[in-house]
């Protein structure tokens, strides 16, 4: 993490509270240091107000060529000069004074929308049970499951989400969208449990919703 800040007292201050709480961190106190910098980072909190360059400016061009994480950290507290910030490229903007756990749950935030999202699992393995989404075939104990596409869908659902009770309403939305009835999902489930050899399979969580269960 890079800390682009020139006021020596500030700078030394945040980076010891984000070392303290277990971000390896670095400070420079110039636009031209930061840009030699930045490319080593995995997050920039940068100060506006800079001795060599307008902190606007330095943000423009570290977007240009890069899509490290930017949160502004500065005095400049108007909407104009938020809108500007954002504008310039950075990705969230934090006025002067703040709090420190304000700070690191902002910067939490950003590295999550950063975060590359993982494409699903094509194949799910949950002990005999296997289900193959490129194939859309289901095999417990190395026997093939013939399903409707519902209730393959169905069954993908709880199995993608291992140990998580999955309400009904959302099961029903992520399934059949607006075209359901709680008839229909019972019967879905009771079918699953059927063609898979064992009620445990799916487990009601009564009141609530369903989960995948194992045996």
């Amino acid at each position: 993490m890079l800390v682009v800040e020139s006021n020596a007292g500030a700078a030394e201050s945040l980076v010891h509270s984000l070392r303290r709480h277990g971000h390896s961190t670095s400070s420079v106190d110039t636009g031209g240091q930061a840009f030699e910098a930045y490319m080593h980072a995995d997050l920039v909190l940068i100060d506006l107000e800079l001795p060599d360059l307008d902190g606007l400016e330095v943000c423009r061009q570290m977007r240009a060529v890069s899509a490290v994480p930017i949160i502004v950290v500065t005095a400049r507290a108007t909407e104009l000069d938020r809108v500007l910030g954002l504008q310039a490229g950075a990705d969230d903007y934090l006025a002067k004074p703040y709090g420190l756990r304000e700070l690191l749950a902002r910067m939490d935030a950003v590295m999550r929308r950063a975060k590359p999202q993982q494409p699903p699992a094509s194949t799910l393995t949950r002990g005999p049970l296997c289900i193959d989404a490129r194939t859309r075939e289901v095999w417990v104990d190395d026997r093939l499951v013939d399903t409707t596409r519902k209730e393959f869908d169905l069954l993908y659902l709880l199995a993608s989400r291992p140990g998580e009770v999955i309400a009904r309403q959302q099961v029903v939305q992520e399934v059949w969208g607006n075209s359901w009835s709680r008839r229909t999902l019972d019967t879905h489930v009771s079918s699953l449990r059927g063609k898979l050899g064992s009620s445990d399979w799916i487990i009601t969580v009564r009141g609530v919703g369903f989960r995948l269960g194992g045996r």
